[in-house]
């Protein structure tokens, strides 16, 4: 007997309505507002979610579960998500579906080089696109037998979450970050600026992969202008 709805749901066949019932995703994503689009996403879809937000955590995760898909920021804060897709892809017990996922779309080709069975473009917020996409991946007995309805639904995540990454990034810049460390939050931020709809912030961030103080200094101003408004909302 199922202990929850969660369980007895996992045990249902997909459906034209929850083509990913009985599927249970790992969302390796540093972002959580881009994470808080996946999980909605995957929550209407049917699917259980879990998320990691490193390759260390992702790891921990793989050694006490299988998920039946993965999808992989390819930007994490340590190390390339392609190296994850990588292993997994070469693993003698694969992962049924490995997506990757990038704001940079000159990302598709490695990632697809990798091992990756599809390959995302960031921001995702079409119900419909991500679930075309993963359902193409999956074995023909996991996929709904119905015709599916085309779902026009935009995701918009929270703005908690929205929050949470400007914060993040805020504490990463206080101090005296290093190169590494400045080229994560500018890769970081551009994904959060395409994906929370801020072409701004994503071009004052992609400015500062030079790491010239005066750059430096535009984006820690400019992270701290949007926490300020998304802390008095």
């Amino acid at each position: 007997m199922p202990e929850s709805l969660e369980d007895f749901l996992m045990t249902r066949p997909p459906t034209a309505e929850r083509p990913l019932l009985g599927q249970t995703v790992l969302v390796v994503e540093d972002s959580r507002f881009a994470c808080e689009a996946l999980r909605m996403i995957c929550q209407r879809s049917g699917a259980r979610i879990r998320r990691a937000d490193s390759l260390k955590s992702a790891a921990r995760h793989l050694r006490t579960y299988r998920p039946g898909i993965i999808l992989i920021d390819v930007g994490l804060p340590d190390g390339s998500g392609l190296d994850l897709v990588r292993d997994l892809s070469a693993n003698d017990a694969r992962i049924g579906v490995i997506i990757a996922m990038s704001a940079d779309d000159t990302n598709r080709e490695p990632a697809l080089q990798c091992g990756a069975d599809a390959f995302i473009s960031k921001p995702i917020t079409s119900v419909s696109a991500f679930q075309q996409t993963i359902i193409a991946e999956l074995p023909k007995d996991a996929r709904p037998t119905a015709l599916r309805p085309v779902s026009t639904d935009e995701i918009v995540p929270d703005r908690i979450a929205y929050r949470d990454d400007l914060v993040l990034a805020a504490d990463l810049l206080s101090t005296h970050p290093d190169a590494e460390t400045i080229a994560y939050v500018a890769s970081f931020l551009i994904g959060l600026g395409n994906s929370a709809d801020d072409p701004d912030l994503a071009n004052i961030a992609r400015k500062v992969e030079d790491a010239s103080p005066p750059n430096l200094r535009n984006l820690r101003a400019a992270v701290d202008q949007r926490l300020s408004i998304e802390l008095t909302v």
